[in-house]
């Protein structure tokens, strides 16, 4: 099927997602399976214009997923400096995961990790210099945490 890049590029995104990706052979396969005409190359160039990262499983292997979802890379770079700025550290009490700012920044290092719209999260809520951050659950914390060192 002769499909368009923003297409293509949509359902990788999709697909690491949903399902846990570990080669970028498996997604090429993945996408051969759905009909999408791909070359290494072509997923390899995707991968890198969707900065998809690898991040470790709970299994130890490691898999693809994307850090930021559905912002385009002018805001994606505007959330992460905001995120860096006022991050000073992070830990998690089973699937809560709370996160130290500099003082009078945790509002602003809430709504950047909101708009991150990792779909592990549940919502946030910011004071002056902390920040709740409820996970579905307490594997997706260690998920959440590996993705958010990523941006660091």
């Amino acid at each position: 099927m002769a499909v368009g890049k923003r297409e293509r590029q949509k359902r990788i995104t999709e697909l690491v997602e949903e399902e846990v990706i570990e080669t970028q052979e498996e997604l090429s396969e993945r996408l051969r399976a759905e009909g999408y005409e791909v070359t290494q190359a072509t997923v390899s160039r995707d991968i890198a214009q969707l900065r998809l990262n690898k991040v470790p499983t709970p299994d130890g292997k490691q898999r693809y997923t994307s850090t930021v979802r559905g912002e385009d890379s002018h805001l994606s770079a505007k959330y992460a400096r905001v995120f860096k700025d006022g991050f000073m550290s992070m830990d998690n009490a089973q699937n809560i995961l709370v996160i130290k700012t500099v003082s009078g920044m945790a509002m602003a290092v809430a709504a950047s990790i909101d708009a991150m719209n990792m779909k592990e999260v549940v919502g946030s809520i910011a004071g002056d210099d902390t920040i709740m951050v409820a996970i579905r659950t307490t594997e997706e914390t260690k998920i959440v945490m590996d993705k958010l060192r990523e941006i660091l």
